[in-house]
């Protein structure tokens, strides 16, 4: 059976990137798959060390990582998984600490330092990222978080094979907008565009879970 984990990003385990997660898995699930979901906010780990095991030659730890916390049990289960889905808000023009801690344990390994810029990974393994953000589509272009994205997907793509990545913009942060500091936004807007728009971003994320979902077949 096709096996599917979703990682979530994110501190909240109800909000806006798990609740599109969630939605990516029961695409997947559609598909007769497996489906796992992580909250990464849940495991005790840290981000790479540069120890270098990973690439020490004869080294037992060669082709993965050698640093055993929080994170190990998940990164073999991803060594096992048939695809896989990420999902982050956008933190201070990236995707959070913990995502970031995350890809450098997980694709670092895998990463040969040759010229044919050679995987590792033993197999080939769809992705797929979901991106959240409070800004407008405006506001993400003028950022360039764009760039940012495509960047992170070329990289899943060298390790893993094929990824596509959906970018969620404007999204409902609080549920009452009076108790933050928050004038720049309109929380009319905000509400509205949760109960219009967000729907059809659900949509475009269990899709993309239909899709990953037939993987391994």
């Amino acid at each position: 059976m096709t096996q599917v984990i979703a990682i979530n990003g994110s501190p909240r385990t109800t909000w806006n990137t798990a609740t599109l997660l969630e939605h990516a898995l029961e695409g997947a699930a559609s598909e007769g798959a497996e489906i796992e979901i992580v909250h990464l906010y849940d495991l005790d780990y840290k981000g790479c060390t540069s120890c270098f095991s990973c690439k020490l030659v004869g080294g037992k730890s060669y082709g993965k990582c050698a640093v055993k916390d929080g994170l190990t049990p998940l990164l073999e289960k991803v060594a096992n998984a048939d695809a896989l889905i990420l999902g982050s808000p956008i933190y201070v023009g990236t995707a959070t600490g913990e995502m970031r801690s995350f890809l450098e344990r997980l694709a670092f390994p895998y990463i040969v330092y040759d010229a044919a810029r050679s995987s590792l990974f033993p197999k080939k393994m769809p992705t797929g990222f979901i991106y959240t953000m409070g800004a407008d589509e405006g506001r993400v272009k003028d950022m360039g978080y764009e760039a940012q994205f495509r960047l992170t997907s070329s990289l899943l793509e060298r390790i893993f094979g094929s990824s596509e990545w959906i970018m969620v913009t404007d999204t409902l942060q609080f549920d009452d907008y009076s108790k933050y500091v928050s004038s720049g936004f309109d929380p009319e807007a905000k509400a509205r565009r949760r109960r219009e728009v967000f729907p059809e971003d659900c949509k475009k994320a269990f899709e993309m879970g239909k899709r990953l979902g037939q993987a391994g077949r």
